[in-house]
């Protein structure tokens, strides 16, 4: 029996991953994956509060499968972390139901992010989909029963609206879900491309992790640097700097970084110059993973067999929740019973059609 404390994470499949997601979360998730059990969501339920056309769902398989190839060309195991899809676990929408009874409209509206994420999306009117965001989160939580959510700023009232939701349900039906908490890690944030303050699938600021080597050359080129920095002999600015904000990421070699910096400060260096030592960084850091990213494309029904098993054990880790649930709120009665008896009958329990 696994003792291991669990966590919950995951992504929506709204595009391919980037260098921001390493940063900002998957670094963390290599690195905690052997400690805790890990169960890993690619939330496509989530994808559709904001991006529910015809034409985006279209997209989603490819956008799915690339991103299950990024987390296994990245380092993320698949004998030790679960993967699975949402949308495959019906349970999911069940849980989430129920816990919106146990809240406001107005507890809602007041969570940072919602609006931000409808003017993104370029919504008029907040969705009753999107309204409900933090409530499908929650029940993608507690229906793992997870003890620890590694999230970003962005995310942390979320996961403070899950604490209290459970709380509210255990006090009302009787301890039922761990209480979640922050689980405190390394994970940062990358600027975008162009000085933006964060790194954005839809924003044309974002490196990816399957960018082909000219691409990132291309893109590190085309980067935002000091404003104020007109000749390659002016003093510049490293702080707030994009380019050595992902220096500082993924630069290895710190002595070397510091003496770049101080040259920079001092306007003994280009732009161009630190660019391409940022290129070179990159590039050592993306030719491992785009070498195993290869080799698994070659792996016929990897991704497909991958999700399926994953999905097979979130899916039996979610009935143990919701037997859990419905005995705790009352809501296994006999006329539920019977009526899963017609549907599903049992071997060992068979309906005998008797109304007791």
């Amino acid at each position: 029996m696994d003792t291991r404390k669990r966590i919950l994470t995951g992504d929506r499949p709204t595009g391919p991953l980037h260098l921001g997601h390493y940063v900002g979360s998957l670094r963390d998730r290599i690195r905690l994956q052997h400690t805790y059990d890990t169960f890993l969501l690619i939330a496509d339920l989530h994808t559709l509060t904001t991006r529910s056309a015809p034409e985006d769902i279209a997209e989603l398989p490819e956008t799915i499968h690339s991103i299950v190839l990024d987390y296994l060309a990245l380092g993320i195991d698949p004998d030790t972390t679960t993967i699975f899809l949402q949308s495959a676990v019906p349970q999911t929408s069940e849980l989430a139901i129920l816990l919106g009874n146990l809240l406001s409209t107005s507890r809602l509206e007041r969570l940072p992010g919602l609006k931000d994420m409808a003017r993104a999306a370029g919504m008029k009117r907040m969705s009753f989909g999107l309204l409900g965001y933090p409530v499908l989160m929650a029940a993608d939580i507690l229906l793992a029963r997870a003890h620890l959510v590694p999230v970003g700023k962005d995310n942390e009232a979320h996961v403070e609206l899950t604490r209290e939701l459970a709380r509210r349900f255990n006090s009302k039906y009787g301890q039922t879900f761990p209480v979640p908490e922050n689980l405190p890690g390394q994970a940062g944030t990358l600027p975008g491309t162009d000085g933006a303050a964060k790194m954005g699938k839809s924003e044309g600021n974002a490196i990816f992790l399957s960018d082909p080597p000219e691409t990132v050359h291309k893109k590190v080129l085309g980067m935002f640097t000091d404003p104020n920095r007109i000749h390659a002999d002016t003093p510049g600015t490293v702080e707030g700097n994009p380019v050595f904000d992902y220096l500082n990421a993924f630069d290895t070699d710190q002595e070397h970084l510091e003496s770049l910096k101080e040259q920079y400060r001092a306007g003994k260096v280009g732009d161009v110059h630190v660019k391409e030592q940022l290129n070179e960084v990159l590039q050592q850091f993306l030719e491992p993973v785009r070498e195993r990213r290869c080799e698994l494309e070659k792996q016929p029904y990897l991704v497909e067999d991958l999700l399926a098993n994953g999905t097979r054990r979130a899916r039996a880790e979610a009935a143990v929740t919701m037997e859990l649930v419905r005995s705790h709120i009352g809501l296994n009665h006999r006329c539920y019973r019977q009526a899963v008896a017609l549907l599903e009958p049992s071997p060992l329990t068979p309906y005998t059609g008797a109304m007791i």
